[in-house]
């Protein structure tokens, strides 16, 4: 049976914990194990509230198959308890793999365990933590990036998804689609998307013509959305147009109509049964192949890869 075991500094976030524990909780071959560093057996996590039945680090024994730690308010203090922090260093060096999920990369970096390696956090910490660790390399797009045995994860419903992945390299896709359809989770995500919608992107625009703009533009995604039809809907020059958009959205209104577009695409490939094709045109593309390039221009991953992460056949 294969020891996950799961830690941070408290106060931790509730679901940098409740995600992964019950992702491999769902799979009989694992014995997850919550590790508190305070004294007692209560890992203190936010808005007040503890975790009981946890143990302390220093009962923690024999080897650790998977070794997390959990971010939240303790992690981004930027103080960190020595004790604590040896620790992960010395059980790192003795678990078959390392993650973190959102600000537990802090304690990672802490640990010296991302030195040179290509690593993610929550998107609001990731120039943080660049600042303060200049040894390590901070993607802040990738919802989870693995660099040999070191995983590290986005904001915390990410850990959901980095958990889901370290199932599926254990266990296969199916075992973690199970898991994501018992959990009513839309899909297992690739470690590439991007933790940031820009299809939620309209809610925080301040111009009412613009963010009115933008929900015409998610219903009419295959009618034309060049600067020129846009800007001439909502009364604007095309120049002063491209201007109001890049400082509402900060991408030019190509740039956001093809996310748009490329976002949907993503929720029918999860939630549908269409083909690729049929997908493309419904979503605005010129073809297939159009949305493909797209996906691997926004997402770094083609639709096809992205379908297969999600489907169990492949799509034409």
């Amino acid at each position: 049976m294969r020891k996950v075991v799961i830690a941070g500094p408290p106060p931790v976030q509730i679901l940098d914990v409740a995600g992964p524990l019950e992702v491999f909780s769902s799979v009989p071959d694992y014995n997850v194990q919550l590790v508190t560093p305070e004294d007692g057996t209560a890992l203190r996590i936010s808005h007040g509230l503890s975790l009981s039945d946890a143990i302390p680090i220093s009962d923690v024994n024999g080897p650790i198959d998977t070794l997390i730690i959990a971010g939240g308010p303790g992690a981004e203090s930027g103080i960190y308890e020595k004790n604590f922090v040896e620790w992960i260093a010395a059980r790192a060096k003795e678990s078959r793999r390392v993650a973190s999920i959102c600000t537990g990369a802090f304690l990672l970096a802490e640990a010296g365990l991302l030195n040179g390696k290509k690593v993610v956090t929550h998107w609001h910490f990731c120039d943080q933590l660049a600042r303060d660790y200049p040894e390590i390399h901070v993607n802040p797009e990738p919802i989870y990036l693995k660099d040999g045995s070191t995983y590290t994860s986005a904001g915390i419903t990410a850990g959901i998804d980095l958990a889901l992945a370290l199932v599926e390299e254990d266990h296969g896709h199916q075992v973690a689609l199970n898991i994501a359809r018992q959990l009513v989770m839309f899909l297992v995500r690739p470690g590439g998307q991007s933790q940031y919608s820009h299809m939620l992107s309209h809610q925080a625009v301040t111009s009412r013509p613009l963010r009115e703009l933008q929900v015409w533009m998610l219903e009419h995604l295959r009618e034309n959305l060049s600067v020129e039809a846009l800007a001439e809907r909502v009364g604007m020059s095309a120049r002063h147009f491209a201007r109001v958009c890049v400082r509402e959205t900060g991408m030019t209104p190509a740039q956001f109509a093809e996310r748009m577009r490329v976002e949907a695409a993503q929720q029918m490939i999860d939630s549908s049964t269409l083909g690729l094709k049929q997908i493309a045109d419904t979503c605005g593309f010129a073809s297939a192949d159009a949305m493909r390039r797209t996906f691997l221009r926004v997402l770094g991953v083609t639709a096809g890869e992205y379908a297969s992460r999600f489907r169990s056949r492949s799509l034409q």
